[in-house]
């Protein structure tokens, strides 16, 4: 196994000015940890980045063919989107059609991400729902998920509930960690968040990258449903879009709270979990970018193509550049 470092370094004219140390796994199906950097074994919460193992029991289960959703609200559900309105009209849809209302969702309301779609929603005098919540497409499938097996749905977002205890144990399959040693905490969304090592979700991603490799119904319906609409899982101007619009069908990639990154690449059957020390997501996308790269999972010309998330330069207030934030990484 190869093992380096990773380090994501802010420059102001050409003097290093902060520097944020990153630790990133890299996991192949049924050979575990082939890359690091940093401590792979590094624990954290996971927030976001495992969406897609959050929605696997409904899938699983039927739930997307039972309540009719496409395949652009399968991919929402995976999302951290930016509130634009073409995810408010496929999370309302997938409430519709499982018969259920807004108010049942049980995150909190928030301006939508996507800034012109916040100023649109002031401009109109319109205060912001729960439904313009970046998580409220994973909340539509979990109230789906629980409206199907005839569960409760007051209360759906409790560790205790039985729907958030068939997410824990899916997720603790796929870890292959006892759902016993996984701390919980509550996520921003008020859903539970698992706290794991970094090199046991890089190996659940290559577990999954393995499963859509061998055409595994559930992980391929949902790998599929977030290649082919890319903009339900982020939106305009997101670097999860973008990258897995650049590359279509080669990988998933998406983004957590406090720095966390997971991603998956079928044909490799491998797996990436990476995690910024401090929690800083300004460095979470050029070291992913860098880490893609350097597996030559993305090309050069694709890695220049996405400049703005690998190199982002620094502005000022007169629009003027400054400095470049820069990734030095070493497996």
């Amino acid at each position: 196994m190869k093992s380096g470092t990773c380090v994501v370094e802010v420059v102001r004219g050409e003097t290093v000015e902060s520097i944020h140390r990153v630790h990133i796994a890299v996991a192949e199906a049924g050979k575990g940890l082939v890359l690091s950097a940093g401590n792979p074994a590094h624990h954290s919460f996971v927030r976001s980045a495992i969406k897609m193992f959050q929605v696997l029991p409904f899938v699983e289960s039927g739930g997307v063919d039972n309540f009719g959703f496409t395949a652009a609200e399968l991919a929402v559900c995976t999302a951290s989107h930016g509130g634009e309105p073409f995810h408010v009209a496929a999370v309302h849809s997938m409430l519709e059609k499982a018969q259920l209302k807004e108010d049942a969702l049980a995150c909190g309301a928030h301006a939508p991400m996507h800034p012109p779609s916040a100023e649109a929603l002031r401009d109109a005098g319109v205060p912001p729902s729960r439904i313009h919540n970046n998580c409220s497409g994973k909340h539509a499938g979990m109230l789906a998920f629980t409206s199907q097996h005839g569960w409760v749905t007051k209360g759906y977002h409790r560790a205790a509930h039985p729907a958030q205890q068939r997410i824990l144990s899916t997720v603790a399959r796929w870890m292959q960690v006892e759902a016993s040693d996984i701390e919980q905490a509550v996520d921003g969304c008020g859903l539970p968040t698992f706290a794991l090592p970094l090199d046991a979700v890089a190996e659940g991603c290559a577990r999954f990258a393995a499963a859509v490799d061998d055409d595994k119904p559930a992980p391929s319906q949902i790998f599929n449903a977030m290649n082919a609409h890319p903009e339900m899982v982020a939106g305009t101007d997101r670097l999860d879009s973008d990258l897995m619009r650049a590359v279509p069908g080669r990988l998933f990639s998406k983004v957590g709270a406090e720095g966390f990154y997971a991603a998956a690449i079928p044909k490799r059957r491998l797996g990436l979990a990476l995690k910024v020390e401090d929690g800083s997501n300004r460095a979470s996308e050029p070291a992913l970018l860098a880490a893609l790269r350097v597996m030559d999972v993305i090309s050069q010309r694709e890695f220049e193509a996405l400049s703005r998330y690998a190199l982002p330069f620094i502005h000022n207030t007169r629009g003027e550049i400054v400095g470049q934030i820069r990734t030095r990484l070493s497996f």
